[in-house]
């Protein structure tokens, strides 16, 4: 009978393995990705180097769910730029188009004001109260490239949670089965 508990530990053993080895997977997956987007990170310039179009501001230039590839060079924004901004105290970035550009004698003093191509008004009423225009440091990136469409499923994740939850855990539960 020895050799019967035997086998039951060498099973055992082996199903500790496996499950060791889909964590550090899973792990690996993760880490991947956060590799991934530091890197994005160094090569643009900006902490976000890709951004979803949340809403229909920038019609037709820029549809809901498109997905934008930001950079923040070292050229100056100019009027007629797109760009991605943070107002301070909110959450959501912004991509609207750069409308006005107010120079000043060093980069700090140079102030921009912005607008959706959609909209009928310049963005002074986004602003906070007594703020009539963005500095540099609310400017997350500049638009270079954008994919059609690829960003709905940010959208629907954002909108309904529980789908982002479920989605989450499904995927989680394939790679911890799986037996690759």
């Amino acid at each position: 009978m020895g050799w019967v508990s035997d086998t039951v530990d060498s099973i055992k053993s082996i199903k500790l393995r496996e499950a060791l080895h889909q964590v550090i997977t899973l792990g690996m997956i993760v880490t991947s990705a956060l590799i991934i987007w530091k890197g994005l990170m160094c090569i643009t310039g900006t902490e976000s180097p890709v951004v979803v179009v949340l809403s229909g501001s920038m019609e037709p230039g820029f549809q809901r769910g498109d997905i934008l590839f930001l950079t923040m060079s070292k050229d100056p924004i100019r009027s007629g730029d797109i760009v991605v901004f943070n107002i301070d105290g909110r959450d959501i970035p912004i991509v609207h188009r750069v409308i006005k550009v107010h120079e000043g004698q060093d980069t700090e003093d140079t102030y921009y004001l912005t607008k959706g191509d959609n909209n009928p008004t310049d963005d002074r009423v986004l602003y906070n109260y007594n703020q009539d225009w963005l500095q540099k440091k609310h400017i997350m990136g500049r638009a270079v490239g954008f994919l059609p469409y690829a960003g709905w499923a940010t959208i629907i994740m954002s909108e309904k949670p529980i789908i982002k939850y479920v989605l989450v855990g499904a995927l989680g539960l394939l790679v911890l089965t799986s037996k690759e």
